[in-house]
This record gives C-alpha cells, structure tokens and sequence, in this order.
C-alpha cells in the first residue's frame, strides 16, 4: 500500500516513522492516515513538536483515543531536542530510551529510517512466520516469542531491513490475515508449511498461530456520579497527567 509516512526505494524520515508507530498503536492505518497528515501539517519538524503546548497536542490528536501516546511523543521531542542536540537518536539502545518507545517501535524506526539489520516483531509478523513455520506452541509463551524475534532478526540481515520489515507487515495485514488468508496470492505460499499441511488434509492455515483461550472475564461493578450545575451543565475535572 501506499502510505503517506512510507518512501520507495530510500529511508524514510525518522520523526515520520516514530509518529506513524505510535499512531498505529492499537489503531487501523485507515484511521490513523488523516490524524497522521493533520499533525505534521500543525507540527512539521521535530522542534516544532518540542515547542508546542500540552493543550495543542491534545487538541490535534483528539479523537484517536490513548492520549498518552501524544504525550510522549511530545514528550519524546522535548528530550531529543534538550537532551540529543536535536539528533533523532540512531541506535536501537537510544531509541528505547524515548518514552512509549519498546523494541518492536524501535526496531521499526531503526531500519525504516536508518537502515539497521534491526527485527521487528508484532502480531502480523507473529502470523505470517507462526504459517509460513508452522509454530504449533502458543504464541504467548516466552520461548515461542523468543523464537520469532530470532526469526525476524535473522530475515532483517539484509540490505534492505526496513523494506525486509514494512513486507512482513504487510504481507499479514493485507494477504496473511486471521480469519481468511488470501493465500493464492500469497508470495511466499510455496514455502509455506501451514499451507502444505492444509493441502494435505491436516488442518486449516488459520489454526496458526496458536492462542490460547483466554479465561472468561470477570465481573465487576462500579459506581459513577455525575455533577450537574444549576445550568443543567457537566461538571468536569480533566484528569491528572499521572494515575487515574
């Protein structure tokens, strides 16, 4: 697809890759592409971001929902510009230390923006190598995870990491999904282990990857009051930057 945070054939910008991901967090890229556009319309450069109020964050990406993201982007521009000499940090180590930054997002920016042999694992590399291996053990447990950052370390050395990464990404997003794989269309069909398995009457490509069932929820019930004033109005307190 194209994506308006993706280059062709070059490196991407770094501060245009860190808001995409953290946009994209928990979020459908449908969703995310006019937010995306409206905050570099309003914040272009990381400076700029650094500059700008907490009100004026919170103002553009109203509506996207888990505000906490924007607070650290924010706060993530305010820390590279005092803190790096404006420097986007360029390691994976530097980039973990920008907050709401883990290892999948600094993997992403990594080798998106900087070219580094850096892997990236999230639920649509999960599936894609889950099918292609066909990783019977449940995806949660610490040795399978393990397993698949080895994998996407090992397919990340190459020359072109970043391209390596946004195909795996895509390939499960787009071709490899949960519930109805396209897998006549499927690149990589002919060495995939869960189709073979599927065509040998062992079983449905989408039994992989494994989850889990996950133990019913539990019920709990809260109380909530709502203050009105003698204008029929709400009366709201925002809520604090920490806790709840």
């Amino acid at each position: 697809r194209i994506l308006p945070w993706r280059k062709v054939n070059a490196l991407a910008d770094p501060y245009h890759v860190w808001v995409s991901e953290l946009m994209l967090q928990q979020t459908r890229v449908e969703t995310v592409i006019p937010y995306y556009n409206r905050w570099l319309e309003e914040f272009p450069t990381l400076k700029d971001l650094a500059k700008a109020t907490l009100e004026q964050v919170r103002s553009i990406w109203a509506g996207l929902g888990y505000y906490r993201r924007a607070e650290n982007l924010r706060a993530g521009a305010i820390q590279v510009v005092e803190s790096m000499n404006g420097e986007f940090p360029r390691t994976l180590d530097d980039l973990q230390k920008l907050p709401g930054v883990g290892r999948y997002t600094a993997g992403a920016v990594a080798s998106i923006a900087f070219g580094l042999r850096a892997p990236i694992v999230d639920g649509n590399v999960i599936r894609v190598l889950s099918r292609w291996c066909a990783v019977g053990a449940p995806t949660i447990t610490k040795p399978v995870v393990a397993w698949h950052w080895e994998a996407a370390a090992a397919m990340a050395d190459t020359d072109r990491p970043g391209d390596l990464n946004q195909a795996m990404m895509e390939l499960g997003a787009t071709v490899c999904t949960p519930k109805q794989p396209s897998c006549d269309s499927c690149p990589v069909a002919t060495w995939c282990l869960a189709r073979k398995a599927e065509a040998s009457g062992e079983g449905s490509v989408t039994r992989f990857p494994r989850i889990l069932k996950k133990a019913p929820p539990k019920k709990d019930e809260r109380d909530a009051v709502v203050v009105f004033d003698e204008d029929c109005a709400v009366v709201l307190e925002q809520r604090p930057d920490g806790g709840l």
